[in-house]
């Protein structure tokens, strides 16, 4: 009778144990597999990764969102590149980049069961800056290449002052760099090494505010009264000259998703089309696209 009883305390004992086991494996399985996904809209959260051009337009519209629907969004900025990356690797549900998304990441994404979509959320127009104290007013195309191949070396041979010229560029990750090399250096000129390289458009833009002598390119929002945008083949970067195409280096600015998106994400993508979100891209420095 002892050994009955004793077996049957043993046995709900191994009961209870393997239920708590088993319910331990289950949570770890759930856990892993939101991790696996790689997107956080499974947790009530957005997560969003690239460009740092388009990071102001992103955060705004993350506290715009949050304020109105309770859902919290994430916002990195580790360019238009590693944002690619983000998407493919299924770590973020929106992507944000200052350009298109390559061939070679649409190959690498769809290798891997993801399907990258586009949405234009925005217009930007590349400006060209220098130091506030710097005479020059305007460079054509054709200058700003020869200054960053290294022709021209010294301001005087642009009409500036007799001062060595200090080039700056972004980090190959960048999207603006790749627009840069796509629309001012063409294919066949390479940019001189004396260039020195910054990692983002904040970056660039304090060092050439602190910089009498340097030249750079950054995003339209981003310009203020700390450095001076230049003519480029005499027209002015604005609203009117991005819109219509007339400032020679303009661009679109994207948002991705895996497949088009739903719920939460939707609503995000579709802020651009809204007034609100088409109030913040202006407050931002950007230009609507709708």
């Amino acid at each position: 009778m002892i050994n009955q009883i004793f077996q049957f305390i043993l046995t709900n004992s191994m009961i209870t144990i393997t239920m708590k086991l088993f319910k331990k494996i289950l949570l770890s399985a759930t856990v892993f597999g939101l991790m696996a996904s790689g997107t956080a809209q499974a947790a009530g959260k957005i997560v969003i990764d690239g460009s740092t051009t388009v990071g102001p337009i992103a955060k705004a519209f993350a506290d715009h969102y949050t304020k109105t629907t309770g859902v919290q969004v994430s916002v990195s900025e580790s360019g238009s590149g590693n944002g690619a990356k983000s998407l493919i690797n299924k770590t973020c549900d929106i992507a944000t980049m200052s350009r298109a998304m390559k061939d070679q990441e649409l190959a690498a994404a769809r290798s891997k069961g993801v399907n990258p979509v586009e949405h234009v959320v925005a217009l930007d127009g590349l400006s060209i800056v220098v130091h506030p104290s710097n005479r020059i007013n305007a460079l054509t195309k054709a200058q700003i290449r020869g200054i960053y191949m290294g022709k021209y070396t010294n301001w005087s041979q642009v009409g500036g002052p007799n001062s060595a010229i200090v080039i700056i560029q972004r980090e190959s990750n960048s999207g603006t760099a790749d627009t840069f090399k796509e629309l001012v250096m063409g294919k066949d000129n390479p940019i001189s090494k004396r260039a020195e390289t910054q990692s983002s458009n904040g970056a660039i833009k304090s060092r050439v505010a602190s910089t009498p002598s340097a030249i750079s390119y950054i995003g339209l929002g981003f310009v203020d009264s700390s450095v001076k945008a230049v003519l480029v083949d005499g027209i002015e970067a604005d609203v009117k000259t991005v819109k219509n195409n007339t400032y020679p280096i303009h661009r679109p600015l994207f948002m991705y998703t895996n497949g088009q998106p739903t719920g939460a994400v939707k609503q995000f993508i579709d802020l651009p089309k809204t007034a609100e979100g088409k109030r913040i891209i202006s407050e931002t420095g950007f230009v609507n696209v709708y």
